[in-house]
């Protein structure tokens, strides 16, 4: 398993709600969805390769 970085995370609460929804209606973890979302926009934008 590849190695996993830590840190602290501040979010909004409507912006925290709103993505622990979107998680649990894409059965993810919200810390899995939130790194789903990064990683795709991270490859939409070209910084980084699939």
């Amino acid at each position: 398993m590849s190695e996993r970085k830590a840190f602290l995370l501040r979010l909004d609460p409507k912006v925290h709600d709103a993505l622990r929804r979107w998680a649990d209606d894409d059965l993810r973890s919200l810390n899995a969805q939130i790194e789903f979302l990064l990683r795709k926009i991270l490859i939409d934008r070209g910084r980084v390769q699939r």
